[in-house]
């Protein structure tokens, strides 16, 4: 039976609570601890990281840049040094590596606001609203580039919503997250996953990058799919779902669609145990599961 309003009840009915919300309890600690580890510098004095996720300096060594910020400088012809040269080089081999959306849903401290407008539409069954397509976030992305190399300015950083939280996080400026609850609304009442999944840039860049992922998660368990659809009902880009889920025959069961950001939440809404994480290289299919007695006995009468 479908849960539309509250995908993950049989789920946590069948396997409890922790077990389904296991992944979900994951990324909050990670983009919790994340906003921590820049956040003890300025509030107690013992500074791990200094600066924001768009540049970053880890206990004075380890310089971190995020590379679409580095693209938006060397398109307004500015010339980054080279710490932060090689800081964006750290972080574009490792999303290359691991997967760029995973930094949506495990670094970003917007995901938790758009998980929040996300669950609150189910709850509130507010219908799909806006149809916006998925190719517009790469216009966004095209627009952004396209105005910094206008203005010769670091546009999109007037206006990131990530930064402006660690902004206001870090040095008290409230004023921020004004754009923050505006996207909470957008999301709320006008297009589901409207800002991840159809505006956002840096999303739009962070998927480019995904395409060589390693970290996959995997439909393994197809077999056992009956249909609930839940899935699909917490899924933030539920059309990377269904190649995996409803192939037949020696088709990958490896979602290896860019846009999965590999959050996990499709491993812990299902009952069946469908879905897992694996790596890109994984072909194994579970093996189907034996009819219930009940059944059994129907297919010897059929016989």
């Amino acid at each position: 039976m479908s849960t539309k309003r509250n995908p993950g009840v049989e789920a946590r009915e069948v396997h409890g609570f922790f077990v389904a919300n296991w992944w979900l309890i994951l990324r909050r600690l990670s983009q919790l601890g994340i906003l921590m580890l820049f956040a003890v510098g300025p509030l107690l004095g013992v500074w791990i990281v200094k600066g924001t996720l768009a540049s970053s300096m880890t206990f004075g060594v380890l310089p971190l840049t995020d590379p679409l910020m580095l693209l938006q400088s060397l398109v307004a012809r500015h010339m980054p040094e080279m710490l932060g040269l090689v800081g964006a080089a750290i972080v574009l081999g490792f999303y290359l590596m691991i997967g760029g959306r995973v930094y949506c849903s495990w670094v970003c401290p917007i995901n938790p606001v758009t998980d929040l407008a996300a669950w609150a539409r189910r709850r509130l069954d507010i219908g799909k609203g806006w149809a916006l397509k998925s190719q517009s976030r790469y216009w966004v992305l095209g627009g952004v580039l396209a105005a910094s190399a206008l203005t010769g300015t670091i546009v999109f950083e007037l206006i990131n919503p990530i930064t402006m939280v660690y902004r206001s996080v870090l040095f008290g400026l409230s004023w921020g997250l004004s754009l923050v609850i505006i996207i909470f609304l957008f999301d709320l009442f006008v297009a589901r996953d409207g800002w991840c999944g159809h505006i956002c840039p840096v999303g739009a860049f962070y998927g480019l990058l995904n395409s060589s992922a390693l970290v996959r998660v995997s439909a393994r368990g197809r077999s056992r799919c009956d249909e609930c659809m839940d899935c699909y009902a917490v899924c933030p880009e539920m059309h990377v779902i269904a190649p995996a889920l409803k192939a037949q025959g020696e088709a990958t069961p490896i979602i290896l669609n860019r846009d999965c950001t590999a959050c996990g939440r499709c491993i812990d809404v299902c009952p069946e145990r469908v879905f897992s994480f694996t790596h890109r290289f994984d072909q194994r299919l579970d093996e189907p599961s034996p009819p219930s007695g009940a059944d059994h006995v129907q297919l010897k009468e059929v016989a």
